[in-house]
């Protein structure tokens, strides 16, 4: 078990949250092989336009990702050219408006496989390659808000996308406050440690609320039936898809989701919050095969701390806990506004029943309450 008085939440975490250490690369040196990555990824809006797309990339020749580029310096472009391959990937199964797609040409698929392979992740683009590593700022010396930051790479030409990304980027962002927070407590004295975690927790509410308040602003730039129509379909989940070339047989994968932010998971694990065992708890455990190693050893640590709730005044206390259920009633909202309403099948884009999940997950987080 992990005690107070441990460190084990880096620096980074608590400075940046779940984003990276450093901002992400916005492209590969200018002579490397790997720039034509850099330019599928500019005109990939405009080539997913044309009927053609599929047999146009399934002919290019995609660069491998260099032999000699190893150890943690070249992680940014590593991660940069995850983002790349696998917005191609998603691209063309997923092609709006074309005939569904069960098979990925070699020439993507096995640069996918190979570095999904070095990242310990599965072969598919996940919230990390679609928000964790997709954005810069425009002004280094202002902070990681909406106004300061832009995608790197996009499905379609329409602002709509880019906002929904960098509204996720602001709320991971805004994690570094909880992050820090619990640091606090897992490194508190024992004689400090109740008036630590009462602290914390305010923290932590206050932190949640922020985030809530970015995540409401979501239709201020994001039309609902052009987030159905246009970009949804592409960050789907691949059901029975082959990857050409690799020996691989017909998989499954889930598609990207905020199910797979370790923002969630982290403060469940932080505040014990049970969830009676159901399909949707073992959705919810298999979400993390998609997270950055990284994020899934910390919440393992996490998990391992002595409860803080029977050292907890009520106050504080319910109120972080009523915060998570209202950031999740807001998310909701949006699943109901911009997807249920439109569609029978009640899978999101990871596959899992989402209206069912959210509502028992926000019943559960408020019957914990003291």
């Amino acid at each position: 078990m992990v005690t107070a008085n441990q460190r084990f939440i880096n620096q980074s975490f608590r400075y940046r949250g779940f984003l990276p250490t450093l901002d992400p690369v916005t492209g590969f040196p200018a002579d490397s092989d790997l720039v034509m990555l850099d330019e599928l990824g500019r005109d990939l809006p405009s080539l997913l336009m044309a009927s053609g797309f599929r047999t146009y990339v399934s002919s290019l020749k995609l660069p491998p990702w260099p032999d000699t580029w190893v150890g943690s310096s070249f992680l940014p472009w590593l991660r940069l050219y995850y983002l790349r391959v696998g917005f191609l990937a998603s691209a063309y199964i997923n092609q709006v408006g074309e005939p569904e797609e069960k098979s990925l040409p070699a020439n993507i698929a096995r640069p996918l496989v190979d570095v999904c392979g070095r990242l310990g992740r599965p072969p598919i683009l996940s919230y990390d390659g679609y928000a964790l590593y997709n954005w810069k700022r425009f002004n280094q010396e202002e902070p990681i808000v909406l106004g300061n930051i832009d995608t790197l790479q996009n499905f379609v030409h329409l602002y709509d996308e880019h906002w929904f990304i960098l509204v996720h980027v602001e709320i991971e962002a805004l994690a570094a406050e909880v992050l820090d927070a619990i640091a606090e407590v897992s490194e508190a004295t024992p004689d400090r440690l109740p008036e630590t975690v009462n602290s914390s927790l305010s923290r932590i509410a206050t932190s949640v609320n922020s985030q809530a308040q970015v995540l409401r602003r979501i239709p201020e730039k994001m039309d609902p039936a052009q987030y159905y129509r246009t970009f949804r379909p592409y960050i789907r989940f691949f059901e029975g898809v082959r990857y050409e070339g690799v020996d691989m047989q017909p998989m499954q994968f889930r598609g990207e989701t905020g199910a797979q932010s370790s923002i969630m998971p982290l403060l469940e694990a932080f505040l014990k919050i049970p969830h009676r065992p159901s399909i949707l708890t073992n959705h919810l455990l298999d979400m993390r095969n998609y997270m950055p190693q990284a994020h899934c050893e910390l919440l393992q640590q996490v998990e391992g701390m002595s409860p803080v709730r029977q050292l907890a005044a009520s106050d504080p206390f319910n109120s972080a806990l009523e915060a998570i259920a209202g950031f999740r009633e807001i998310h909701l909202g949006w699943a109901e506004e911009y997807i249920n309403r439109r569609t029978d099948d009640p899978r999101g884009t990871g596959g899992t029943p989402y209206m069912q999940w959210l509502k028992q997950l926000i019943d559960e987080t408020r019957s914990h309450m003291l």
